[in-house]
């Protein structure tokens, strides 16, 4: 009988283990971001901000997606100031192919939305604000895998387009992650578009 008792908890024990070794598609994570951008005319402004981010499983192998960004930054002159500000929220749904026990396939689609605001604060003028935003679509594939148990790492690449309003171009995502528990973790990325490279580290709880 205690054989048996132990044999059935070990064979209770091992899916969970199992699970807990895969790839999650169900999360939240949050942190810093910086937005980079190749521009000699105003000495390569860097904006730093904030991100959240979350994943959610809809079926075995289709998940949706969504996340909101928002960096700043801040140019004092003589006698004026102005901040330039970046939302970026997101949607999007993905779908995940197993290729092994450890890399999966990956592709999705989405819907990214750049609202950018400008504030002038003068002595002569007073104070202007000016706002745009810019509807995209983007569409990537790539892979996501788990070097070791502790580890995980993705890569894509794809295409993004505005219509009139924003030239397509190609983008790329490369990213990795390390597990302190089955739930937490901290992960790091890196996109880039045209003259824009986006950096992001952060906190994810995976479920």
């Amino acid at each position: 009988m205690r054989k048996l008792l132990i044999i059935a908890s070990l064979l209770a024990v091992a899916p969970l283990a199992s699970a807990a070794e895969g790839l999650s598609y169900t999360y939240v994570e949050g942190g810093w971001t910086q937005v980079k951008t190749d521009d000699s005319d105003f000495n390569d402004p860097k904006l730093d901000g904030g991100y959240v981010r979350g994943s959610f499983a809809l079926a075995e192998q289709v998940h949706v997606f969504g996340s909101w960004s928002r960096t700043s930054k801040s140019y004092h002159f003589t006698g004026a100031s102005a901040k330039f500000e970046l939302d970026q929220p997101e949607l999007g749904i993905g779908y995940h192919m197993p290729w092994t026990d450890r890399l999966d396939y990956t592709a999705d689609i989405a819907w990214v939305r750049q609202n950018a605001e400008l504030t002038v604060k003068s002595d002569l003028f007073g104070r202007e604000h000016l706002k745009d935003h810019t509807n995209l679509a983007r569409a990537t594939m790539g892979v996501r895998g788990k070097p070791s148990p502790k580890t995980e790492a993705w890569a894509k690449a794809g295409y993004m387009d505005g219509g009139n309003d924003f030239k397509g171009t190609w983008v790329g995502t490369v990213g990795g992650q390390i597990n302190f528990t089955p739930t937490w973790s901290l992960v790091g990325e890196v996109s880039g578009q045209r003259d824009v490279t986006q950096f992001s580290a952060g906190v994810r709880a995976s479920f």
